[in-house]
């Protein structure tokens, strides 16, 4: 079986591209695996997902915001008539005393 000189020449290209990306990952020793590697991506991971969740409270809050300040200026405020629908409390009444 014969492979032709184009193959082969992809293949090292993959194989190279392949090591290169592997050495840009885990850096020069490939082999050995550290505790604190692991804890720092999953804490800059918490950090990252924290902002992301601050960011979207905050631009709803904002955009609430903004939503009731835009209602309350499109409706005039509307006076407050005397007898229109309140009701004053019933007067005391004592009764006789025998």
């Amino acid at each position: 079986m014969t492979i032709d000189h184009d193959e082969k020449i992809l293949e090292s290209v993959s194989v190279r591209r392949h090591r290169l990306l592997k050495a840009l990952l885990h850096g020069r020793e490939r082999t050995r695996r550290r505790y604190d590697v692991g804890v720092r991506t999953t804490l800059i991971s918490l950090v990252l997902a924290a902002l992301l969740c601050a960011g979207c409270v905050g631009y709803s809050f904002i955009t609430d915001l903004f939503a009731d300040r835009a209602a309350t200026r499109s409706t005039p405020a509307s006076p407050v008539v005397p007898g229109d629908g309140v009701r004053s409390p019933a007067p005391f009444v004592a009764e006789d005393a025998r």
